[in-house]
């Protein structure tokens, strides 16, 4: 039986004893105390992150899958990462996947006793028929959600590579997990409510993820997203105004070569290269998607 109060998610901060007694503006000034350390303690998580980063390309070139899957706060994270890639990288719904115990209702509404299920979380795993090249993200605060641990389990079983995202050092999901993130943020400000200093360093990491997955996968160019999915008047225009700064290109100019070329990453390469879309698709794909490598191949300056 796990003994919760070691945790150091569950322990009490002395830092905000007398919480309670403060103003609004103490108050906040406690909890902005505690997020300041939130950064620092992913730092030292880097190399871990970008191991995980590593898995993450490799295994997405070889037609895999990245899976979030946590419970609660964790899981909510998961799909709010996963559900931001099709619109910011064009990427098909199932290539980024967040999965919740106790399913889309959970999104909302506590679905109690499903984070200790293990059996639904192995039953998850199989049902989307995670294997080898796939990337599954365990979320779990405290290390121990039974629901995730299992997942992990399974996934690990059935070849896939597991990685552990969790707030406490040593966690038992790490025991599945060829892969462990280990941000220890210490006592929240309120004892146990890891949505405030453990949900921040989740996000953190999970934008880490997915993000430096989708530049090494040749999303961006210099720091520009040329694969975003213009799908409102605000994207529309921001992929015109990639175009311009990329290429130095006037507005109508930029709009032009999006109308020919589809999306920012076609029309950029079109402009700095002077080729047809045809050609530039080709480009494209024989370097991967990288943009800087179509240019220089197609004679263009990168």
């Amino acid at each position: 039986m796990l003994d919760y109060k070691k945790l150091t998610t569950e322990q009490v901060n002395p830092a905000t004893t007398d919480i309670d007694l403060g103003s609004s503006e103490e108050i906040v000034r406690l909890i902005n105390d505690e997020d300041r350390k939130v950064a620092d303690a992913v730092r030292l998580c880097l190399p871990q992150i970008a191991k995980a980063v590593d898995a993450i390309v490799d295994g997405i070139r070889q037609g895999g899958h990245l899976y979030y899957i946590g419970a609660g706060t964790s899981g909510r994270l998961g799909v709010l990462d996963a559900s931001e890639c099709p619109p910011t990288y064009s990427t098909d719904p199932s290539l980024v996947v967040g999965i919740i115990a106790g399913g889309d209702t959970a999104l909302r509404n506590a679905v109690e006793g499903a984070e200790d299920n293990a059996e639904m979380g192995k039953a998850e795993m199989t049902s989307r028929k995670v294997g080898p090249h796939d990337v599954v993200v365990g979320i779990t605060a405290s290390g121990s959600a039974r629901y995730v641990y299992g997942a992990l389990e399974q996934a690990r079983a059935d070849g896939a590579v597991t990685v552990a995202l969790c707030s406490t050092d040593p966690a038992a999901l790490s025991e599945q997990a060829d892969i462990s993130i280990l941000p220890i943020t210490g006592p929240e400000a309120i004892m146990g409510s890891t949505r405030m200093k453990s949900g921040t360093a989740q996000k953190m990491v999970l934008n880490m993820l997915s993000t430096a997955a989708m530049v090494r996968l040749g999303k961006t160019y210099h720091n520009l997203m040329v694969d975003l999915s213009p799908s409102n008047i605000k994207l529309e225009d921001r992929s015109v105004r990639i175009v311009m700064q990329a290429t130095g290109a006037e507005r109508a100019e930029a709009e032009a070569a999006l109308k020919t070329g589809g999306n920012p990453k076609n029309a950029i390469v079109m402009l700095l290269t002077g080729k047809g879309c045809e050609e530039v698709k080709a480009a494209l794909e024989s370097c991967d998607g990288l943009v800087r490598r179509a240019i220089e191949q197609l004679g263009g300056k990168a």
